[in-house]
């Protein structure tokens, strides 16, 4: 008789602690799409600066419009789970800002438009994960981005046709 309090304890306690890990994913994805959003702004900063294509101009500005605003959202998102917001790029995002930094016209347009086509699929299988969150406001966050990230990757794997066809 006594193993079914035993039981409930059991499972309560594991209700509670896969509650909090979905907390922790749910809060990890969110410091990282705002992060995201943060590195695509200066990308898009950078591609309006160093591109040498019209095309990679206006997908720059749409960048730091679309990313801007996101970030917005994923801001608010992070202070209803009681996240501190980043306020700048990862590690890894800031050395590949610097890497493309040094680069101008045909080289910095070819590997922009392939590292924007990459980093948004890989956005977009995280985003899909996402809006499966038994959290309804992180779902939500992650389904609404995710047209845009859809329209950013079909935009830059566009880009990396033109350039192609305009480096050979």
């Amino acid at each position: 008789m006594r193993t079914i309090p035993i039981l409930t304890a059991v499972i309560i306690a594991v209700s509670l602690a896969s509650g909090s890990a979905f907390a922790q994913v749910d809060q990890k994805f969110i410091k990282e799409a705002i992060e995201g959003n943060l590195a695509a702004v200066q990308m898009g900063q950078l591609a309006q600066k160093n591109g040498a294509s019209q095309d990679v101009k206006d997908f720059g500005q749409m960048l730091v419009t679309d990313h801007g605003q996101a970030n917005t959202k994923a801001t608010e998102v992070a202070n209803s789970l009681k996240v501190t917001p980043p306020t700048e790029p990862n590690a890894k995002q800031k050395t590949f800002y610097d890497k493309m930094s040094k680069l101008n016209g045909a080289a910095f347009d070819k590997a922009f438009a392939k590292h924007m086509a990459t980093d948004h699929t890989k956005d977009i299988a995280e985003y899909q994960k996402e809006t499966k969150s038994k959290n309804p406001t992180v779902a939500a966050y992650a389904g609404e981005a995710l047209p845009t990230l859809q329209r950013h990757l079909k935009a830059a794997q566009a880009l990396q046709k033109d350039v192609k066809s305009t480096t050979r």
